[in-house]
């Protein structure tokens, strides 16, 4: 699985939380955090499209956006990925380090939690 940078991140936070959303509306909730123009929400949207990280429909004519990276699983390969070449931990992160993220629910936490501890040992 591709690791999302952290813009792209941020633009799946907001599809996790209610989707689907057109460009505008993602801008509108991202617009605060990343503090950049509509046109690079759309340019980051594109590129996420290409990675195949998000899918792209019409409803009603309008073109909206929809994540296809699964929340946890994606957690667990960020936190996986920055455990490794971030902090050089040979072990999974804790995950009561989770606790109290407004962005999991418990039994999320819970799959997180177990998808971390069963994570492949990386091949040198």
């Amino acid at each position: 699985m591709a690791i999302p940078s952290i813009t792209e991140l941020t633009l799946l936070k907001a599809l996790w939380k209610q989707h689907p959303l057109s460009a505008r509306e993602i801008h509108e909730r991202v617009e605060e955090e990343l503090a950049w123009s509509y046109s690079s929400t759309r340019k980051t949207l594109e590129r996420m499209l290409e990675k195949g990280m998000i899918s792209l429909h019409s409803v009603h004519g309008m073109n909206v956006y929809a994540p296809v990276l699964e929340k946890v699983e994606t957690l667990a390969a960020f936190a996986h990925d920055f455990s490794h070449r971030v902090m050089e931990m040979n072990a999974p992160l804790p995950v009561n380090m989770f606790t109290g993220s407004k962005l999991v629910n418990q039994n999320e936490l819970k799959e997180l939690e177990q998808l971390l501890s069963e994570w492949p040992e990386d091949k040198e």
